[in-house]
């Protein structure tokens, strides 16, 4: 399988923070990614898991990505999909470390789903602004409910269900809205390429981007390779799951390969999501 060839490719090719020459990425690697501090909104984002994965309940999706490997039917177990599609507990961890390490004004989640990465997001700064974005009606409003009885900062989270090719064009948005992105809603090589160049007028020298499933297919990792060599692009990091992007204009073009656990997991399909 194409993935698992991926991933063992970025096994070999990944480091930790030996060997990097960037002061900016070595800071991030050392201070955010390795931060082992048991924060305590970990324990509000297992939580909010375990609600999902005890709700047998069943919604019916409006799928308009690239579509699912698991699942063959639009109605879905709550359950599920929190198992299935949802960020994984270290990522969402993660997340919630590079939002508090960058303190980004602004939020721009593309791709709500249940909630979960949009939890992490708003627990790491409750000054930050978060807009998240759900094509599928009866999702978002799964998400809006549950984080309304885990997160007692709901109130900086707004919800729009949108498809967002449309919601891009019928309502501009600039770096006031939009510091750090999180690209999680369709993982087509179309639709992703349509969203970079949506949103590249946004950016400035503080933005940072994140695409999920950057190795999710060959058309993704096409698509990876493409931004990688955009112009505006200074800095990547592949961290497998994500395709991290800076834009810092003093920073020469470069390009790393990051396993964010400082130690190779030996459960191969935890961090793959199929």
């Amino acid at each position: 399988m194409t993935i698992i060839k991926s991933y063992l490719k970025f096994l070999f090719h990944s480091k930790n923070e030996h060997g990097i020459h960037s002061p900016f990425v070595f800071d991030l690697v050392t201070k955010c990614f390795y931060d082992n501090t048991k924060y305590s909104e970990y324990k509000t984002l297992k939580s909010y898991r375990k609600s999902l994965l005890e709700n047998k309940n069943t919604i019916e999706v409006t799928d308009f990505g690239a579509g699912s490997r698991v699942f063959k039917s639009n109605v879905r177990a709550i359950s599920k999909i929190a198992q299935t599609a949802g960020i994984t507990p270290k990522n969402a961890e993660l997340l919630f470390r590079i939002v508090r390490y960058f303190q980004p004004k602004s939020v721009l989640e593309i791709g709500t789903s249940l909630g979960l990465a949009t939890s992490a997001l708003s627990l790491a700064n409750e000054n930050t602004k978060i807009i998240t974005l759900e094509g599928c009606t009866n999702t978002q409003k799964q998400a809006q409910v549950q984080l309304q009885k885990q997160n007692s900062n709901f109130q900086n989270i707004e919800f729009v269900t949108t498809e967002f090719s449309n919601y891009f064009k019928n309502c501009p948005l600039n770096t006031e809205h939009c510091q750090l992105i999180y690209f999680d809603g369709n993982h087509s090589k179309k639709a992703t390429l349509e969203y970079f160049e949506a949103l590249l007028p946004t950016v400035s020298n503080d933005s940072v981007w994140i695409f999920d499933d950057i190795h999710w297919s060959t058309d993704m990792e096409d698509v990876w390779k493409i931004i990688k060599n955009h112009p505006k692009v200074s800095v990547t990091i592949d961290t497998f799951q994500w395709g991290i992007v800076f834009f810092r204009t003093e920073q020469e073009k470069e390009h790393f390969i990051i396993n964010p656990n400082k130690t190779i997991s030996s459960h191969l399909f935890e961090r793959i999501r199929f």
